[in-house]
Formats: structure tokens, C-alpha cells, sequence
């Protein structure tokens, strides 16, 4: 680049007069970077900031300081506060036509620095529109939780009084965290869980069971009185959710509200067969009805996913792995017709063969591949034992190779979710810290102007008592009080 004396390098004076023709180089200054550009490369984006800097001289100081930070006529050189490593990568753009965001920059930061470069986003390669776009999805997740952190701690007084009963039912059924009690019903729901599904299985304990008058064995009527207060406490749970549900379509469409009536309907559906069914149908289809119905009991153990992240981890880890275990099947499945087929045909010498037919085979193979072998089919000929001995060692392979990127997407989403966590209560402590400097700052400007007006007197200590907020939130620590780049980028 040139320095001062260039023709290409106007001079600016005070009036915004420009002295030659215009600019074919600049030099531009990012946070101690200098770089040197030729206008023709800039002006292929002319609507970018870059390329308005080269006809900026003609607009007289105005027009460059609205550009830039700073401007030294001296040395013709352009200065910007900015993020040079973030510079480095979108300058790419008028040479490569493309940017690529270097690894460890935060893509947050990165997109607010194209912003203000004026470089559009379809410029950004795909690989880095992902990463972006899931750092966006991160910050949306964060703002929802606080979102919902603070719609709990506020109260809106133009509410009707149903409203907030319904809202303090909401978060004493359905957030554990908001409060001692809401806790201890947390784990009372828990325990009944656990008590019923134990309940389930004792119950089939031939020694624990009674024989009614027909001879017909049936739970103990202790096991049926504990059975019947838990369903009587789900029962009651979901009906209060329900009631006090803010969208009571979408409480109904959930998942796991889905497994709570299936937990519970059973009970009454076998209910009001013992006691009516036996009027319109035999008494034996009524009992088998009955047996059919204790069976969907399991799914209450399902109910631990509502208490338990862990599980609710593994359901998002094998949601996000259907690609995996797709893989996984379909090595199975190949693995299978194979060997099955060549253990049916190396089997047929052999006059006491077990192998009777190919679909009779896949039994084998399955539980060869997956190295469970039962040992009710086994083969007899040596080139059938080799066959098998190929088939458990490829069987091993096939699952071995999958597990890995679903054990990967469990730990990212269990790690993701702690993070995401702590986001939330660090920019709740951040909402808190801000509420106290403002009502500091009011207390202070407050307490000037009454020292304005008396020094002395009741007056001036009834306002000093009201200058203090009882709503007033004390942070943990002092070090909560300084907010880092990096805090800023999660």
C-alpha cells in the first residue's frame, strides 16, 4: 500500500472537499490488524461496508466516521474496534466468494461481525450455516427456559383469582424445583410408582395369591387395597394436571401423559368388566379380558420417565439414532437370511439335522449373531459349526459398529442439557444483577434529592425506608457480578 503523497489517496479537509480522484486502495485497522485493500476486489459487493469505505473520502468526516471508529488522514488508515480473527475469515469473501468460520470462534459473535461488515449470511458455507444454526437453537432453548423461569416468579395482578390457583396447581404438580412441597410430591409420586409396579410382581407370586370360591387364583386383598390407593393417587394427579394445564390439546396429545392413561385406564376398564361384564358375556372371556388389561400395568414404569432425566435422555439419544439403529437392523437382518440360508444347506447331510427349513433357521441365527445361543438348535456338521462360528463373530461386528455414535449422541445431549442449564440460571443471575444496579442507582439518585430537601426530620426517614425494594434478590458471590466475552458468547 501507499502512504501519504499517493494520488490515489485523497486528501479530506474540513469542509469535505476531496482534493483527487477516487480511492483505489485502503488500509484498514481491526483491532491492531492492518490489512490493505484494492477497491476493485471490494466493489465486486458493493453494498458491503468494505466497499462503501472506498468512496467514503467524498463525503467529507461525516460520512467516514460513520463508517468507522477512527480515521487517520496522516496515514490514510481506517480504524475498527472489532474482532480481527472474526475479520480475517469474512475478508474471504472478495477473494474466495465464500467464508468459512475458523474453530473456536463463537458463531454468535461470528454472525453479529457479518452484520457489521454488511456481508450477507448465503456467503457462510454450509458446514458453518449447521454450527450456527445450532448455537441459534441453543439460545432460543436458554431464552424458553428463562422465559418460563420468569413467567413462574411473576405474578400478573389483572389475572382472576382461578387463574393463579391454576398456575400454583401448574407448578405444584409440574416443577419440582419451584418449591419444598412441589418436591416432596415429586417423590411421593416416584414412590408410588415404584410401590405399584412392585406390587405388580409380588402379585404374581403363587404362595402370596388366594383361590376364591370358584377355585380361581387371585391377588392377595392386600395387594388389591395398595393397588387400588395408587391408582387412586394417579389418578388423582393427572386429573389435577389436567385441570390446571395451560393447553389442555396439547396436555392430552403428550407422550408421557399418554402412558399415564394407559397406566391408569386399565384399572377401571377391568373394573367395570368384573362387576358388568359378567351380564353380557361369559364369566371365563370376562376373566381373560381382565388378565389382558393387568398386563397394560407395565406401562406405569414408564411413568419413572417423568421424574427421571436420565431416561429422558436416553429417549432423545434413540430418537436422534434412528439412522444407527436403521444399521443396526439392517445388518441384522442380512447377517440373518445368510447364515441361515447356508445353515439349512450344510445341515441337510445330516440325518439327525435340527435345521428343518430356512424360516425355522432364522431363530438360530438370531440368536447365534446376537451371542445369546439357547442351544435348542445347534449344528452337527463341521461345516456347519464353521458357519456358525462366522456367524457369531460377524454378529459381533454388526452391533459393535453402530454403538458407538448412539453412545456419542447420549453423552452430547446429557452434556448439552447441563450446559443449557447452567446458561439459563447464569443469565437469570445476570437479570438479577442488572434489577439491583438499577434500583442502586435509583436509591442513589433518590437519596440525592432528599438530602436536597432536609437533612433532618421523620420525613426524610420514611423516604429512605421506602428507597429499599423488599423484592431485592442478593446474588451468591461477587465474582457473579463480571460478565466475561466468552459468558457473553453462551
Amino acid at each position: 500500500y501507499k502512504m501519504a503523497g499517493d494520488s490515489r489517496f485523497p486528501d479530506v479537509d474540513t469542509d469535505g472537499s476531496e482534493k483527487s480522484e477516487e480511492i483505489e486502495i485502503i488500509v484498514v485497522n481491526v483491532g491492531g490488524v492492518r490489512q490493505v485493500f484494492y477497491g476493485d476486489n471490494l466493489n465486486q459487493y458493493p453494498e458491503t461496508r468494505l466497499a462503501e469505505l472506498v468512496n467514503c473520502l467524498s463525503g467529507g468526516y461525516d460520512s467516514i466516521f460513520s463508517l468507522c471508529d477512527d480515521y487517520d488522514p496522516g496515514k490514510r488508515e481506517f480504524y475498527f474496534d472489532r474482532d480481527p480473527d472474526a475479520f480475517k475469515c469474512i475478508i474471504d469473501v472478495y477473494y474466495f466468494g465464500e467464508i468459512h468460520m475458523k474453530k473456536g470462534i463463537c458463531p454468535i459473535c461470528f454472525k453479529n461481525e457479518m452484520e457489521f461488515w454488511k456481508v450477507d449470511l448465503q456467503f457462510l458455507d454450509d458446514c458453518c450455516k449447521a454450527h450456527l444454526s445450532e448455537k441459534k437453537e441453543e439460545l432460543e432453548e436458554i431464552a424458553r427456559r428463562v422465559q418460563l423461569i420468569l413467567d413462574d416468579l411473576g405474578v400478573d395482578a389483572s389475572e382472576s383469582r382461578w387463574k393463579k390457583c391454576q398456575k400454583c396447581i401448574w407448578k405444584f404438580l409440574e416443577k419440582p424445583e419451584s418449591s419444598y412441597p412441589a418436591r416432596v410430591i415429586a417423590v411421593l409420586s416416584f414412590l408410588f410408582i415404584l410401590i405399584s409396579s412392585v406390587v405388580m410382581c409380588v402379585g404374581t407370586i403363587p404362595d402370596l395369591q388366594v383361590v376364591d370360591a370358584e377355585g380361581n387364583r387371585m391377588e392377595h386383598p392386600t395387594l388389591d387395597s395398595i393397588e387400588t390407593a395408587c391408582i387412586g393417587w394417579f389418578t388423582m394427579e393427572y386429573v389435577l394436571r389436567l385441570i390446571s394445564s395451560p393447553n389442555k390439546l396439547h396436555f392430552a396429545l403428550s407422550f408421557m401423559n399418554i402412558v399415564d392413561v394407559l397406566a391408569i385406564l386399565p384399572f377401571y376398564v377391568s373394573l367395570t368388566l368384573t362387576h358388568l361384564g359378567a351380564k353380557l358375556m361369559e364369566l371365563s372371556n370376562v376373566q381373560q379380558a381382565v388378565q389382558a388389561l393387568r398386563i397394560m400395568r407395565i406401562a406405569r414404569i414408564f411413568k419413572l420417565a417423568r421424574h427421571s432425566s436420565g431416561l429422558q435422555t436416553l429417549t432423545y439419544a434413540l430418537k436422534r439414532s434412528f439412522k444407527e439403529l436403521g444399521l443396526l437392523l439392517m445388518y441384522l437382518a442380512v447377517g440373518i437370511f445368510v447364515f441361515s440360508a447356508l445353515g439349512y444347506t450344510m445341515e441337510q447331510s445330516h440325518p439327525e439335522t435340527l435345521f428343518k427349513s430356512i424360516p425355522q433357521s432364522f431363530w438360530w441365527a438370531i440368536i447365534t449373531m446376537t451371542t445369546v445361543g439357547y442351544g435348542d438348535i445347534y449344528p452337527k456338521t463341521t461345516l456347519g459349526k464353521l458357519n456358525a462360528a462366522i456367524s457369531f463373530l460377524c454378529g459381533v461386528i454388526a452391533i459393535a459398529l453402530p454403538i458407538h455414535p448412539i453412545i456419542n449422541n447420549f453423552v452430547r445431549y446429557y452434556n448439552k442439557q447441563r450446559v443449557l442449564e447452567t446458561a439459563a440460571k447464569h443469565e437469570l443471575e445476570l437479570m438479577e444483577l442488572n434489577s439491583a444496579e438499577g434500583k442502586a442507582e435509583g436509591s442513589r439518585s433518590e437519596l440525592e434529592d432528599l438530602s436536597r430537601e432536609s437533612k433532618e426530620g421523620p420525613f426524610y426517614s420514611s423516604r429512605i425506608k421506602v428507597s429499599h425494594s423488599d423484592t431485592f434478590i442478593h446474588l451468591l458471590s461477587e465474582e457473579k457480578h463480571h460478565r466475561t466475552r466468552l459468558q457473553s458468547c453462551k
